[in-house]
């Protein structure tokens, strides 16, 4: 049985999240369907490098899978493309040695969140349309207080598969692209709705009802307020997952399907 890497986006809004659940359709469980039918075996298995909730769509996912199968990794690759619905799409399969594993070996993850300050009629599904306002010097500052490591339990909910609940944060970017406000994300991992606490946490400093004081009071004291403020899940994107080695800092634009005109 081989191992391969599987790098795959998605759009999530007709999902509960990456992994599987019982009674709910979800990326791995269509992957893993599709996988039946595309290798010719129902013999494997299949890990997320870590879940998205309901709605995050991914511009990079990256799995493990292993299987004995007689295909080159392009032609499985394909062949499962083939067998996909129209909103998951694999965009390469290649083999790695036996130990390398989606989710331990992985060093750092990035999010991307698209807010629109525009009405759109096309991408409704893939952005947080803000009618107000928006500071950016105040949404940059506020994100931040963000960086280093701190203790996010206002910031996600009760997980029993998490042991702790701090994060370190390296990096959170602002910039513009068109009618976009994009906003990266950069952290070691990241705990169950906390990039869309954060988010809607720094929208409201933006917007001149929190500040960046309160920020940093969250991250000190426990506080119901973040999960008041939750980001939409339309506008979050798992952008890429890093292993040793890979580089950094590619330049922050929006995806291809929401880039309005100037």
């Amino acid at each position: 049985m081989a191992r391969f890497k599987l790098c795959i986006e998605y759009a999530g809004t007709r999902y509960s999240g990456w992994q599987i659940q019982e009674n709910a359709r979800t990326v791995q469980g269509e992957i893993e369907r599709c996988l039946r039918s595309a290798a010719g075996s129902g013999e494997f298995e299949l890990y997320g490098s870590g879940r998205t909730d309901a709605g995050v769509h991914a511009l990079e996912q990256v799995a493990h899978l292993d299987l004995s199968t007689s295909f080159p990794p392009d032609t499985l690759r394909r062949r499962l493309n083939d067998a996909l619905p129209s909103d998951i799409h694999v965009l390469s399969i290649e083999p790695v040695p036996r130990r390398f594993h989606a989710r331990h070996d992985a060093v750092a993850r990035s999010y991307l969140y698209q807010i629109s300050r525009r009405r759109t009629a096309f991408a409704k599904s893939l952005v947080w349309w803000i009618k107000d306002d928006l500071d950016l010097a105040r949404l940059r500052e506020a994100g931040t207080r963000f960086v280093g490591m701190h203790d996010y339990q206002s910031f996600t909910d009760a997980d029993e598969r998490e042991t702790s609940t701090r994060v370190a944060v390296e990096r959170v970017e602002v910039a513009e692209d068109g009618d976009l406000v994009l906003i990266r994300i950069e952290g070691s991992h990241f705990l169950w709705k906390m990039v869309r606490r954060m988010v809607g946490v720094m929208a409201d400093v933006a917007r001149g009802g929190l500040t960046a004081g309160d920020v940093e009071r969250f991250l000190h004291e426990r506080s119901n307020r973040p999960a008041e403020l939750t980001a939409p899940a339309s506008g979050l994107f798992l952008e890429r997952v890093y292993y040793p080695g890979d580089q950094r800092r590619a330049p922050l634009r929006g995806t291809v399907e929401v880039r309005f005109p100037r």
